[in-house]
């Protein structure tokens, strides 16, 4: 495996629908998603199908009756987006969020009340979200095996050669590669054909007021409610139906999977139309994705990463996973007993990272600012080397 990529070579990528992915891997996707600060990082419209603007029916299901603050009960599939009616305008932390929209955005309450009366609790995202049993073991080889295969070699090289000029411009004004994009772009979306299909709002308000019982879930219910509060206003700021939108169980949304804060702080017009459409413009998703990881600390001409190992007894294991970033030298990681090749650049700070491989050694790697900037895409270090590795095959692929 060709691990020592240069950020301008190019590389491509594809993925596997993430339809077909199996509760657990969706739910460890998810977590590494929910903790970035972006994009999802952890689903929208593709460019050849795109959503429609009207306003979807709402679904009658079995009423479902829940006091204020408590959340109803649903007996729809983990996998399905299913709703369930819930009432939340009763619920005391709705109405306290509504209060906060109308004083400091200056939405009007009637019609929050209106809005939030039609959006439902999905009892499947609760189940989705459950971080996975304890005890379960990760293993990267079937982890890569579900993002390199054919079907996404081919539809990673499809995409790149119909966008080939805007990727280049991509690069040219971002400095991320091609390869890059068409990787993320890959394990997100499939390229747009898996973007999600439950509906934003109810997502992201059952996981802002009715978040499972886990260690986090303070923390993981205030980031929700802000996604909650900042998928109202890029609704309201492109003046399109907050109902329209359409994602992933964790409320990401379009080709790229920009959760919607990401969506307003890091997304741009590529395509020069004079709006920002993550859900169906591929062009800006493409820019989006470069703009997103250069503001993330992406080094323009930078390696990525460096297979190394490791020696017993010594205080490596400290340095592992302390922060998304590179921050050591070549000779710190020497004498805390990472065996670094001579060919490692000493001109760059590295970061220590492993991957750990089922019944097989874990791997150990050194990455480069540009490895961690993926990783502010998604927190997990499997999820940025699928990336990598998804970029590095369509190439082959393409030029071969």
């Amino acid at each position: 495996m060709l691990y020592t990529l240069r950020a301008s070579r190019r590389l491509p990528a594809t993925v596997t629908s993430m339809k077909k992915l199996p509760v657990l891997l969706i739910q460890a996707l998810a977590v590494a998603v929910l903790a970035t600060s972006p994009v999802h990082a952890a689903h929208a419209a593709h460019a050849a199908h795109p959503s429609s603007s009207k306003k979807k029916p709402i679904t009658k299901s079995r009423s479902v009756k829940a006091k204020p603050g408590q959340k109803a009960r649903s007996k729809s599939k983990a996998a399905s987006p299913a709703p369930e009616f819930a009432n939340f305008t009763q619920w005391q932390a709705v109405n306290g969020f509504i209060d906060e929209m109308c004083r400091d955005h200056g939405f009007e309450r009637d019609a929050l009340i209106s809005l939030f009366g039609q959006i439902h609790y999905l009892d499947s995202v609760v189940k989705l979200i459950n971080p996975p049993p304890i005890g379960t073991v990760k293993n990267w080889t079937a982890y890569r095996a579900r993002f390199i295969e054919q079907r996404r070699l081919n539809a990673g090289t499809k995409f790149w050669n119909r966008y080939a000029t805007e990727l280049d411009r991509a690069q040219q004004e971002f400095g991320v590669p091609a390869e890059i994009i068409v990787g993320v772009l890959g394990v997100e979306t499939m390229y747009g054909q898996a973007a999600g299909k439950f509906r934003v709002l109810d997502s992201l308000t059952t996981l802002a007021f009715a978040y499972p019982e886990t260690a986090n879930r303070e923390p993981r219910m205030a980031y929700f409610r802000n996604e909650l509060k900042q998928a109202l206003l890029f609704a309201r700021e492109s003046n399109i139906d907050p109902l329209s939108l359409n994602g992933s169980f964790a409320g990401a949304i379009g080709w790229p999977q920009f959760m919607p804060g990401s969506i307003r702080r890091y997304a741009v017009d590529f395509d020069g139309d004079g709006k920002i459409d993550l859900r169906n413009s591929a062009v800006d998703a493409i820019g989006s994705i470069a703009s997103f990881l250069s503001q993330h600390g992406w080094q323009r001409d930078q390696p990525l990463v460096f297979p190394v190992h490791v020696t017993p007894d010594r205080p490596w294991p400290s340095l592992i996973g302390k922060s998304l970033e590179a921050k050591f030298s070549r000779d710190e990681l020497r004498l805390a007993g990472v065996i670094v090749p001579d060919d490692v650049p000493e001109s760059h700070p590295y970061g220590l990272f492993d991957l750990e491989d089922g019944s097989h050694p874990t791997r150990y790697l050194l990455g480069t600012q540009n490895f961690f900037a993926i990783t502010h895409y998604n927190r997990s270090y499997y999820y940025a080397m699928a990336v990598i590795e998804l970029g590095q095959a369509i190439s082959r692929h393409r030029n071969r």
